[in-house]
């Protein structure tokens, strides 16, 4: 049975398992959501019979029903991900890049998953005051507490680039951290908050951009040739 994803195609959040999805080369049916103006996650069927938090997005992998985005990146990575070629292992071990197999550099790759909510409680929530009109939400404390977490991101990326590396994870590819963090800090424009004063940070989203296969999304476009 085809997977489906319950989805909204401004939601940052579903972008990242879009963007899994097309990286794992898996055919899915999008099953639309109308976030907004319709509310319908909010609406009685939706509460009972896919998400009882409202949220998106949600996958059904063949009866298995799966919320919270950061979840369902490990669970895509963890079931569909391709395995590293032969003799290219490395520190990753044998499930491949996405989601790496060694102890540390789980630990890492989890430390940001939780990184990645936190981005969407600030940085997701000034875009949705300011582009989708949550006027009720407070957007100084949004915006202070989204550029609060861009700078531990800002300085962890510049350490890593000391030392040769450019993702979130201590590994030479990225991972499902890299993808959990990024829709929010590359649309962070959209909720008034300027990357001008992480370079670090800017440099990361223009290498993910750049990343083959690379889909985008309303306000983050595929990058052209370099």
């Amino acid at each position: 049975m085809t997977m489906k994803l319950y989805d909204y195609p401004l939601s940052g959040n579903c972008f990242k398992v879009r963007q899994m999805l097309a990286w794992l080369g898996l055919p899915y049916q999008t099953v639309p959501v109308d976030f907004f103006p319709g509310r319908a996650h909010r609406s009685a069927a939706f509460l009972a019979n896919v998400n009882p938090l409202g949220q998106l997005p949600v996958i059904d992998d063949d009866g298995f029903v799966l919320r919270d985005a950061q979840a369902i990146l490990v669970y895509l990575a963890s079931r569909y991900g391709p395995p590293s070629p032969p003799g290219q292992q490395g520190p990753q071990g044998p499930q491949g890049h996405w989601y790496p197999a060694d102890p540390k550099l789980r630990g890492q790759v989890t430390v940001w998953l939780a990184t990645a909510d936190e981005i969407t409680r600030t940085a997701s929530a000034a875009r949705l005051h300011d582009a989708l009109g949550y006027h009720h939400l407070d957007i100084e404390a949004c915006r202070a507490g989204a550029r609060a977490v861009f700078r531990v991101l800002d300085d962890h990326l510049a350490e890593q680039a000391g030392q040769g590396l450019r993702w979130l994870a201590s590994a030479p590819e990225p991972t499902i951290a890299d993808l959990a963090c990024f829709p929010y800090v590359a649309l962070a424009g959209e909720g008034g908050i300027s990357l001008d004063e992480f370079p670090a940070l800017r440099n990361w989203v223009w290498d993910f951009r750049h990343l083959h296969g690379f889909i985008g999304m309303s306000g983050i476009f595929p990058a052209g040739p370099a």
